[in-house]
């Protein structure tokens, strides 16, 4: 009896290591930051990450990486976002590579313990938000690079891995606005028509792709885009008119909480699930004269992470189930060892306390891509971008012929 105790003290002892060390997760120890970030205090959010990075065992390094990369992003630091971006992008290439001994780990403790590899969906924005760093420094070429880096992964995923996944339309569309920048009008028209595609809510921002379909003598699909959006203007550019695109990165990006799966009569397994954190208002974009117009949500991350999470909840459910077998083996182990069926009972119990879903998610992503276009003279212009808890202007210097990109990050 003395040795069935001391078991199952060093049972409870153990459960009460791993259960603390989740009590302390980065969900948690983020959310001073995560407060100072979104409420603009980007110093104080990069020093508060500075100090999560110092605490990092190694599980949660890809998210620190992630979410200083959108701090810097948000503040307008682009080249270092870009630094900070690219380290992300590496890391999680690197930890692509699955190691065994981590996932046996996970099979009896629980998904926490390992490092976070990223969701699918959040890697892809890594090319994304590269993107338009780039273009905020005026590196078309380098920003398309990031563009065709989406367009690759999601064809490897949906094509290779089978994945039911679906372009992301903001690259789609981003990429239309970096060709036709570049004047390589065949190439802008297909990236918009892909965009509308994905997006048929486009609205007013399918106007490039009339113009387009003109210029490029796409006749037939003039006349379908015609009849899809009558009294759309889409007269051609003057020779001293640009255009400016507005990206809103609009909202917070959803978080995932633990729900409850059966996976059968008896046995309830917790796994994550997007929980919506905000429903961002449509933005109005204006300039300092002439009325502002809304802009339009090109994505909503919120449905992007849900297809992406949904896509391997079977995989989960398996890992869990797997986990489970393996902590019952386990407590059979015990109790026989102890002679015990009372220490075999408390250590399934235990183990299966550590069964916890992993919680943790890039959540400094916006909710949604918000877009809006202006048609200008050239010259200098103060563009403004309005919506609750945001009132912002930059001023834009407009060239003629030329398409400029201007991103906005806004909370609420």
């Amino acid at each position: 009896m003395n040795l069935a105790r001391r078991h199952a003290g060093s049972l409870v002892l153990a459960a009460l290591v791993l259960l603390s060390g989740c009590a302390g997760d980065y969900v948690a120890r983020t959310h001073s930051l995560r407060g100072a970030y979104e409420s603009g205090d980007y110093d104080r959010a990069l020093s508060e990450l500075d100090a999560v990075a110092k605490q990092d065992s190694g599980n949660d390094s890809l998210l620190v990486l992630l979410d200083r990369g959108m701090v810097l992003h948000s503040a307008g630091r682009w080249r270092e976002s870009l630094q900070v971006l690219a380290q992300a992008d590496r890391l999680a290439s690197e930890l692509d590579a699955v190691s065994v001994s981590e996932e046996a780990g996970a099979l009896i403790t629980n998904e926490r313990r390992r490092a976070y590899r990223g969701e699918d969906f959040e890697k892809l924005m890594i090319s994304v938000l590269q993107a338009l760093n780039y273009a905020q420094l005026g590196q078309d070429e380098e920003s398309l690079v990031e563009v065709r880096r989406v367009n690759e992964r999601l064809r490897k995923m949906i094509v290779e891995e089978k994945k039911p996944y679906e372009q992301l339309a903001i690259a789609r569309y981003i990429g239309g606005v970096l060709y036709e920048d570049q004047r390589e009008w065949d190439s802008a028209y297909i990236d918009y028509a892909s965009a509308l595609e994905l997006a048929p809510g486009l609205g007013e921002l399918a106007e490039p792709l009339l113009r387009l379909a003109q210029r490029t003598g796409r006749q037939d699909e003039y006349e379908r885009l015609l009849t899809r959006f009558p009294g759309l203007a889409h007269t051609p550019l003057g020779p001293d008119e640009g255009q400016v695109v507005v990206v809103v990165e609009a909202g917070r990006s959803p978080e995932k909480e633990p729900a409850d799966r059966r996976v059968n009569s008896s046995e309830l397994i917790q796994v994550p699930v997007y929980r919506e954190r905000s429903q961002p208002a449509r933005a109005q974009v204006g300039v300092e004269s002439g009325p502002p117009k809304g802009a339009v949500t090109v994505t909503s991350l919120a449905n992007v992470a849900a297809v992406h999470l949904d896509d391997r909840m079977g995989r989960m459910l398996a890992k869990q189930v797997a986990g489970v077998g393996v902590k019952a083996g386990l407590a059979a182990g015990a109790g026989a060892l102890a002679k015990s069926e009372a220490v075999g009972a408390l250590t399934f119990l235990v183990l299966s306390a550590t069964n916890q879903p992993d919680l943790r998610s890039w959540l400094s992503l916006p909710a949604e891509f918000q877009v809006a276009r202006l048609r200008l003279p050239a010259g200098l212009h103060t563009v403004r971008v309005e919506a609750p808890g945001l009132s912002t202007s930059r001023e834009v210097e407009v060239k003629a012929g030329r398409v400029r990109v201007v991103v906005v990050r806004g909370y609420d």
